[in-house]
């Protein structure tokens, strides 16, 4: 139905925080159904509006929006966002990640429930739009550039960035190639239109999947033919920097931090390797599209090339804020196994997106295992943002919220690898 996770569902799988100053999705405000220690389900209205007694009432006022500004406040001590993160991710010394899905510190009710409750509502924290934006494109061959532009921004500048995006050049690549169709309906168009598009999609795939001499995924393949027709899409001055450079990274940044990384910036590229340039209102809105895009490009990339292939990874990890070796280099054993890689995330607070498409005829749950465990060598964390689904572990806490959430375990069983059994029987 979207791009990316919906509100709500950002809030019950601890997704978000590629925008640096508001951190990952979280709040103590929502309304949601529950079944409790008694089998019994309930509606908890925590939401912090007036909407009346039964649930049929509260549900029907919430859902016509009969609720004036009288009914609405504020619980006492509840947050609707991380209100630590600034800090938080600010800590680039610190040995742990700054967020992931087995974190505790920020499990509470629907926010990281995974399905362990029915959430229809949730309240959020706004913010004021920025007088002032910009984003620079910063290209380079070595890590070590930006290892060093990330430690200084989020150590030493008095204005966090909004985001810092990363896209490894081979992601850059076969974004512009197996995204562009996406790309160009939501540059045109607008996202409000993907919801019908998909819808769209899917009928052409059922009619296709009645006749037996068509491809499947043929509205994919469709579209993907249709994407050659089209001109190039990408500002030119991006495109140069693809030839140039490995490593992209766009730096978005608000108010008096404009200002700041424009004469940081500067000086730094005097003496550094790469260098950058301020984009312009289209190159800006571009790049932040052509990385948006890059995770439906790779799904489009393995499914084109399928016959030549072994099965896709994908795998988002957090690591180490004082981690310094954040572009991965596997061992040759496991990285003769893999046919490509791809590489791209959200670089200030170490939480990389990592796809493996493997070669053909190699054990693919096997390689993940040997990969994952190169991870907890390292102390990251995984899932970083994209939730255990029933593919993870889910940890001591999490699991321990999930029983607290859901103490029947009624509700999405078997999440993050436990019990499937009634009141969580081994």
């Amino acid at each position: 139905s979207c791009i990316g996770a919906s509100i709500v569902g950002g809030i019950c799988n601890n997704s978000g925080g590629a925008l640096v100053q508001r951190g990952p999705a979280y709040t103590e405000l929502s309304l949601y159904a529950q079944i409790d220690a008694n089998g019994e389900l309930k509606l908890v209205n925590n939401l912090g509006i007036h909407l009346g007694d039964s649930p049929e009432e509260i549900l029907t006022n919430l859902y016509e929006q009969k609720y004036t500004d009288a009914d609405v406040y504020q619980p006492d001590g509840r947050l609707s966002s991380d209100n630590e993160y600034h800090e938080r991710v600010r800590d680039v010394d610190a040995d742990t990640p700054s967020r992931f899905n087995n974190d505790g510190r920020r499990l509470f009710e629907s926010s990281g429930c995974a399905g362990k409750l029915a959430v229809f509502a949730v309240r959020v924290d706004t913010y004021p739009k920025p007088a002032k934006e910009q984003v620079f494109y910063i290209g380079t061959n070595d890590t070590d550039v930006l290892t060093k532009i990330r430690r200084h921004v989020l150590s030493n500048f008095e204005n966090l960035p909004v985001s810092g995006e990363y896209l490894h050049r081979d992601c850059y690549a076969v974004s512009k190639k197996y995204g562009k169709d996406m790309f160009v309906v939501i540059d045109k168009l607008g996202a409000k239109v993907i919801p019908k598009l998909f819808e769209l999609k899917r009928t052409v795939d059922r009619i296709a999947d009645n006749f037996s001499f068509l491809p499947e995924k043929f509205s994919d393949r469709m579209m993907q033919f249709f994407s050659y027709l089209l001109p190039s899409h990408l500002p030119k001055r991006m495109d140069d920097f693809h030839e140039k450079y490995d490593h992209h990274w766009i730096l978005e940044m608000s108010n008096d931090g404009v200002d700041e990384a424009r004469a940081y910036l500067q000086e730094f590229f005097k003496q550094e390797d790469g260098d950058y340039f301020e984009c312009t209102p289209d190159e800006s809105k571009k790049a932040i599209l052509h990385r948006f895009v890059a995770g439906g490009a790779l799904g489009r990339y393995h499914l084109m090339n399928k016959s030549n292939l072994g099965p896709m990874m994908t795998i988002d990890i957090a690591l180490r804020r004082n981690e310094h070796q954040w572009f991965e280099e596997l061992p040759k054993e496991i990285d003769d196994q893999i046919a490509d890689k791809f590489y791209y995330g959200h670089l200030f607070c170490h939480v990389m997106h990592q796809n493996y498409v493997v070669k053909k005829g190699v054990d693919a749950k096997a390689l993940k295992n040997r990969i994952l465990a190169e991870f907890d060598s390292r102390g990251a964390e995984y899932p970083a943002e994209h939730n255990v689904g029933h593919e993870y572990c889910a940890k001591h806490d999490l699991k321990e919220f999930y029983k607290e959430c859901d103490p029947t375990n009624s509700f999405n069983a078997g999440i993050g690898k436990t019990s499937k059994l009634k009141d969580w029987a081994e």
